[in-house]
């Protein structure tokens, strides 16, 4: 995983640990005074400009996932003949071979939670159209259970799709012969 990757996994996590707790109240209630203004400040909570960027960041991360998820038959496809190629040439594939069960397990879970998305960016509850916050408070539950929904295909993934290729690579990496330096005659 590169490092871009791990700092938006990392921001988007934060995202929705602080949208969760803006949600909850943090203070017990008590009766606003004849003096006090009976609206609430506009600094309670999270502001819709930030509601907006994180929901576009959100669709864009499910229009990701997507694209993984249409190439997962690519990768499968690679590990198979590599797989077959190593037995072919009498070389043991049982690491890859379990890799590659793996990762079509966790593809069995992790999508059917990606289809449920659908519903959430579909009723876009809280946002109109253009991804404008309508209704703020519905806005941050949209954006809680989508983010529930991320949580839910990386856990359900457990790294198996980077371990897979992880492992391909190395195996590739092995199988090239050495370099012979070119000579200068």
């Amino acid at each position: 995983m590169n490092t871009k990757q791990t700092f938006q996994k990392i921001i988007l996590v934060a995202l929705v640990v602080a949208l969760a707790a803006a949600a909850l109240p943090l203070t017990g209630a008590s009766a606003a005074s004849q003096t006090e203004s009976s609206t609430p400040p506009a600094a309670r909570g999270v502001s819709n400009e930030r509601l907006e960027k994180v929901w576009d960041r959100m669709q864009n991360r499910y229009e990701r996932l997507g694209k993984l998820f249409d190439n997962d038959t690519k990768l499968i496809d690679r590990a198979e003949e590599m797989i077959a190629r190593l037995k072919e040439a009498g070389q043991p594939t049982a690491e890859l071979e379990s890799a590659l069960e793996a990762y079509q397990d966790a593809l069995k879970q992790a999508h059917p939670i990606y289809e449920s998305c659908k519903g959430i960016l579909n009723s876009h509850k809280g946002f109109d159209s253009d991804g404008k916050v309508t209704d703020a408070e519905q806005a941050k539950v949209t954006v809680k259970e989508l983010g529930e929904k991320f949580v839910g295909i990386r856990n359900a993934m457990d790294g198996t799709g980077k371990a897979l290729v992880k492992l391909m690579k190395s195996i590739r990496d092995e199988q090239k012969p050495a370099s012979t330096p070119a000579s200068g005659s």
